[in-house]
């Protein structure tokens, strides 16, 4: 039976703020610093082969980690699954139920029809791999019983307004908001099959997109002839990386009903950086809404220290044919560095665990949990057994330093790489 369409009212609602998980302890970094709900993947049926990912038992584990802190939880089951593969969807399916998982995120019409039968508890995203790019489609599935779209990275601010106002109003619009962006139309891509036989809808992309390219001529086999973009070479199919952190006004008020960060395989300091950014940025708006809102700068600056490529907004605002979304760039800008995780503080001394290597005496930054970043000097760098050392070197060892700031566990520290220095990784 077909579902009469109110037009949406215009009603400002806070988004969610949906952050990847691609183990569990990126999981409960995400939860820290500021996520409303998380998705994540089993070790099949998802679109990221790379990451950790849950299995049945630390599905469950991470399920009632996450709701003790009211915190969402989404499954990706969003391969396109074989004839194989099917018999064993019956029991993924169950097990999510059995988990309590709060939604599955899916894109193939037969694991829509599994869902229905399988997990009738579960409610239904529907994955930006699907490609729905019109308010028809978005009616047709939520027919079919899904209540989210994840539109298709192609769309407009425009055509997303047009879109929400032509849909049921308890039907939600998650977006990609932020991180890496696909070359081919909403991740349709056959590229990685071809080149290196890893199936990109099975979650084993190689991103050939991201290589460096020449031209070869057909009667001289073997003979590259460069093809300059930039002084670094050919990156034709390389695309730039997503920040919609400057644009949260325009996102709300286009109906959009989570604010999604891509990222499952990106590590727990890029995503403890982009939610707590992204998290402070959506309650300053809200905070004092306007259509001039603007992030404080110092949640600008966190976008730059994380490994990134240079940002662009997509498809938000224009055809990239007018604005080029091609990096020129084979790698990731990378101008910081994680040096330490503190353990714990007592009686004026942190103690902490090494990442990078620094040196006593160096100037430090401190990220809190939704405040302000804040420098620290190191004095008096001792090793695990109170000894004065002059630099932490080691990878993962235990150090101390005296600190008249009280500094919280899991609290990052890091430091600003030497100009030449930074490197493209």
């Amino acid at each position: 039976m077909a579902v009469k369409v109110k037009i949406m009212k215009k009603v400002i609602k806070k988004p969610e703020l949906l952050a990847p998980a691609g183990d569990m302890e990126r999981l409960k970094v995400a939860v820290r610093y500021g996520a409303d709900a998380v998705y994540l993947g089993g070790t099949v049926f998802g679109m990221r082969a790379a990451p950790a990912n849950f299995s049945n038992e630390e599905l469950h584990r991470a399920v009632e980690y996450a709701h003790e802190r009211g915190v969402k939880v989404y499954l990706t089951c969003n391969v396109l699954p074989r004839n194989g593969e099917l018999e064993y969807l019956p029991e993924f399916l169950r097990n999510a139920v059995e988990a309590k998982v709060d939604a599955l995120i899916i894109s193939d019409m037969g694991v829509l029809d599994y869902a229905k039968k399988y997990a009738p508890e579960l409610e239904i995203h529907i994955s930006t791999q699907t490609g729905i790019v019109n308010y028809a489609s978005a009616n047709a599935f939520y027919n079919l019983g899904a209540r989210r779209i994840v539109t298709a990275r192609e769309l407009s601010m425009k055509e997303i307004t047009e879109l929400r106002n032509n849909i049921p109003e308890d039907m939600d619009i998650e977006c990609f908001v932020h991180g890496a962006m696909c070359v081919s139309f909403s991740g349709r891509c056959l590229i990685s099959n071809y080149l290196v036989n890893r199936d990109a809808n099975k979650g084993e992309c190689a991103q050939p997109c991201r290589w460096k390219y020449a031209l070869m001529e057909e009667t001289r086999p073997g003979q590259y002839f460069p093809v300059y973009e930039g002084d670094g070479g050919t990156y034709i199919l390389n695309s730039k990386d997503m920040c919609m952190i400057e644009h949260i006004p325009e996102m709300v008020k286009a109906g959009i009903t989570s604010f999604k960060i891509e990222g499952r395989a990106k590590s727990e300091y890029y995503v403890a950086v982009v939610t707590n950014a992204y998290r402070r940025a959506i309650d300053g708006y809200f905070e004092k809404p306007s259509d001039d809102y603007r992030p404080e700068q110092w949640i600008l600056d966190e976008m730059r220290k994380v490994s990134y490529r240079d940002y662009c907004t997509g498809f938000f605002f224009s055809d990239p044919s007018e604005d080029a979304n091609i990096s020129y760039k084979g790698g990731y800008n990378r101008e910081w560095d994680v040096v330490g995780v503190v353990d714990s503080y007592d009686n004026g001394v942190a103690y902490c665990t090494q990442r990078n290597r620094f040196f006593a005496d160096e100037e430090l930054e401190v990220m809190p949990v939704g405040k302000k970043p804040f420098k620290i000097s190191v004095k008096n760098l001792r090793n695990a057994d109170g000894e004065l050392i002059e630099s932490a070197n080691h990878a993962m060892m235990r150090f101390m330093f005296d600190s008249e700031i009280p500094l919280e566990k899991n609290m990052i520290l890091r430091k600003e790489r030497d100009e030449k220095l930074r490197v493209i990784i």
